[in-house]
């Protein structure tokens, strides 16, 4: 199953900064055990489980916004963890990270 991370977007592949936010997701999660936190929807509209994705204590959810490779965007009604990703948001913007250095 795919898993859709609540709260953020990602650069698309073909945007700038989409290949660096999917190397640093894979750095984060690949063959690491991760627990999975569901907030109020289970799928998306393409079928894709809705998730907090956490590694080692470490949600990943807020780590890719926190680095400058996503946006923290709400998706009602699932906004659970939102302040957490908004602050993380907020954090890049101002140190200029990522896709906050223009």
């Amino acid at each position: 199953m795919r898993v859709r991370y609540i709260g953020i977007d990602a650069p698309e592949m073909d945007e700038r900064w989409g290949e660096a936010a999917k190397e640093a997701n894979r750095s984060l999660v690949e063959g690491k055990r991760v627990r999975l936190e569901r907030d109020v929807s289970e799928t998306d509209r393409f079928g894709r489980w809705l998730r907090y994705v956490y590694v080692d204590g470490l949600m990943v959810n807020a780590e890719l916004p926190r680095l400058g490779l996503a946006r923290a965007r709400p998706y009602p009604p699932d906004v659970k963890h939102q302040a957490i990703l908004d602050r993380m948001e907020s954090e890049a913007r101002q140190a200029r990270r990522g896709i906050w250095t223009q």
